[in-house]
């Protein structure tokens, strides 16, 4: 792994350079420069001028998970449903098969992009977080201030979550790199280059970063789900505390009733949450009660990571000459004809004509659906996922809550016309988990932007 390691920390090395605004043979800058707005009466450094300038900033944030789809969907969805047996790799690019074969090597160019975009995307939020406090623009309030703060915190969160459930043990970077100076290239070096951290002390970062940005983060808006709101940070709670390193299911429980408390719910119809209006000229529904944090792309944006997978319904012919990533694989096929789930199996596979046969016949080659259109969202965090992880947590905690985790998977199955589990399922703990497990793949299927 030393060469995914190495590559990020000179990117990271070069943009601290470029920030200090200095160099070894000169002393660093106390005026205005392209990156400094001056000082304060203290003496530190003023990044943000005005309102205007943390507003343009903040956008930008927002900016990355609609414009690097790579890592923040595609990679993510290639990783996980190769993984999970869902699916093939697709492609025989010698960048992508690894992932089916389970051959990943550090020079994999998926696993460097993503390495070092993550990193770039949590400097980003250390920037706003670390600066924010120094705005010059006195008409910032305090309580604009904790916001800006809470959602660059659950951004450098989800960055994270994202990073350690991919690596494991990553840096753990919550400060700016100083300047260097022949005098100080000792003290400040290890900020360019720093140690791995564990597991869990990624995961304790990630917790207090969510838990200070549930109190200060805007509240949920039923008529935009694309902010970093309080129901964001919850839903991410829920979903850390599931996990090994700092796993408490009791808290997993908590923030999934939480987010029912904010109103979440799922949708009636599991095709709404998918489908494109008669015309294919843009997406039937956005901001479902379902969803919690989406990527929204609307007509005329273009949301180019459907080119990667099948075809773009709106524009049917563009770019389907290649072979797509993401091939459904023959076990998820014949898992949905088993349950029986047609519904989920029409929103999750579509047959087209192709002209490559990779791993099936061209003349009927399935490709993953649910992403069907540039206007179609990149659903972040979607209710149904956190329902199911609070089942889940019912399952396993010290004492199982087999009933109430049986009517949590009969609800999620109801929807889509699937009878109730059976009496002999319900009372067994290991038959549920089964089943549990058999729901979450069935369910979320192809839309795993966190590795669910």
């Amino acid at each position: 792994m030393n060469n995914i390691y190495r590559n990020p920390f000179m990117f990271l090395l070069s943009i601290g350079i470029l920030v200090s605004s200095c160099s070894l043979n000169r002393d660093p800058l106390d005026g205005y420069s392209d990156e400094s707005q001056g000082k304060t009466e203290t003496g530190s450094q003023i990044v943000f001028k005005n309102k205007s300038e943390v507003d343009n900033f903040l956008t930008g944030i927002y900016q990355q998970m609609r414009d690097r789809q790579e890592h923040w969907y595609m990679d993510l969805l290639l990783i996980s449903e190769s993984h999970a047996d869902n699916a093939y790799a697709g492609t025989t690019g010698a960048e992508v098969l690894p992932f089916e074969n389970n051959s990943i090597e550090g020079s994999n160019s998926v696993i460097d992009r993503d390495w070092a975009r993550y990193l770039e995307d949590i400097a980003r939020a250390n920037r706003l977080i670390i600066n924010i406090d120094s705005v010059a623009d006195k008409s910032v309030s305090d309580s604009q201030i904790k916001s800006y703060k809470a959602q660059a915190k659950i951004f450098r969160a989800l960055a994270m979550f994202d990073m350690v459930r991919l690596f494991g043990s990553i840096p753990v970077i919550t400060t700016q790199a100083g300047d260097i100076t022949s005098e100080n290239i000792e003290e400040v070096y290890p900020q360019y280059f720093p140690f791995q951290n564990t597991e869990e002390e990624a995961y304790l970062q990630i917790e207090k970063d969510l838990l200070e940005a549930s109190v200060d983060a805007p509240s949920n808006s039923a008529s935009d789900k694309t902010r970093f709101t309080k129901s964001v940070a919850k839903a991410m709670l829920a979903k850390i505390y599931a996990e090994k390193p700092i796993r408490d299911y009791a808290k997993v429980i908590q923030y999934v009733d939480a987010l029912a408390a904010d109103g979440f719910d799922l949708n009636a119809e599991y095709s709404d949450l998918y489908a494109l209006n008669a015309a294919n000229s843009d997406l039937e529904q956005r901001n479902t009660k379902e969803s919690i944090l989406e990527v929204q792309f609307m007509p005329g944006s273009g949301n180019w990571a459907t080119w990667m997978f099948g075809r773009d319904l709106s524009n049917y012919d563009n770019s389907f000459t290649w072979a797509k990533w993401v091939t459904p694989s023959r076990d998820l096929i014949q898992t949905y004809q088993n349950e029986g789930d047609q519904i989920r199996m029409d929103q999750s596979i579509v047959y087209y004509v192709a002209t490559w046969s990779n791993y099936y016949p061209a003349s009927h080659y399935p490709f993953m659906f649910k992403l069907r259109s540039g206007m179609s969202s990149i659903v972040k965090l979607r209710y149904a996922d956190l329902l199911l992880l609070k089942a889940e947590a019912l399952i396993m905690q010290a004492s199982p809550n087999l009933m109430e985790a049986a009517s949590i998977i009969d609800r999620v199955r109801n929807r889509v016309k699937l009878p109730a589990l059976d009496n002999a399922t319900r009372v067994s703990k290991e038959r549920m988990l089964d089943a549990l497990l058999k729901e979450r793949r069935l369910e979320t299927g192809f839309r795993r932007p966190t590795l669910v």
